[in-house]
């Protein structure tokens, strides 16, 4: 059940908080009060989450995330930037090799009071394009995801000059630079079958 609470000459309304504080993406930001000016630090390294990529590339399930955060209060909200690393791990688009690539990236998120979410409700903002707070805790996992994916190349690649794959063997150029198939003019292909033919025709 919601509640009310006056918070330094404002009515700010509660809601139920379903966020779980134990989780590595959550912050509190309770510390902070409310004060606008008001700051800490957080530094973690966490597991990835699930699904943090592409169909080609992505930070695996699990592996190190490391976080380095600064949480500021401001008029609006809670104000929440820094830097996010980690490792993708993907497939080369031209040879289906194995592509590692450095993720650094960084985040900045505002994170709004149940009340000022209320007037952007009110205003026509999009609630999606709104991050709000429960209670003192920030759910940082969707700004990851936000941050982290469109950071990824659209089409990662092993080495920019990757050659790719053999068109008739499938074999990986990059092993081996001078692979090649011998290919026979068509023309003189046709010309063979009519000899061959002849050959046939004489013979019986």
């Amino acid at each position: 059940m919601a509640r009310a609470e006056i918070n330094e000459g404002t009515l700010a309304v509660q809601r139920p908080v379903h966020l779980d504080p134990r989780s590595p993406f959550v912050l509190d930001s309770h510390e902070l009060g409310r004060r606008p000016g008001s700051t800490r630090t957080v530094q973690r390294t966490v597991g990835a989450p699930e699904d943090l990529g592409t169909d080609v590339i992505g930070i695996p399930t699990g592996t190190d995330v490391e976080l380095d955060l600064r949480l500021e209060a401001v008029m609006e909200g809670v104000l929440v930037s820094g830097s996010v690393r980690g490792r993708a791990i993907g497939e080369c688009v031209r040879c289906l090799g194995e592509v590692v690539e450095d993720v650094d990236v960084s985040l900045m998120e505002l994170y709004v009071y149940p009340e000022r979410a209320a007037v952007a409700a009110e205003d026509g903002d999009d609630e999606e394009d709104v991050r709000e707070l429960e209670g003192d805790l920030v759910d940082l996992e969707p700004a990851l995801r936000d941050t982290v994916v469109p950071a990824l190349p659209f089409q990662p690649l092993c080495r920019p000059d990757c050659p790719g794959l053999c068109s008739e063997c499938g074999a990986r150029l990059a092993d081996d630079p001078d692979h090649s198939h011998e290919t026979l003019d068509p023309r003189w292909s046709a010309l063979g079958d009519l000899l061959g033919s002849n050959d046939e025709t004489k013979e019986s």
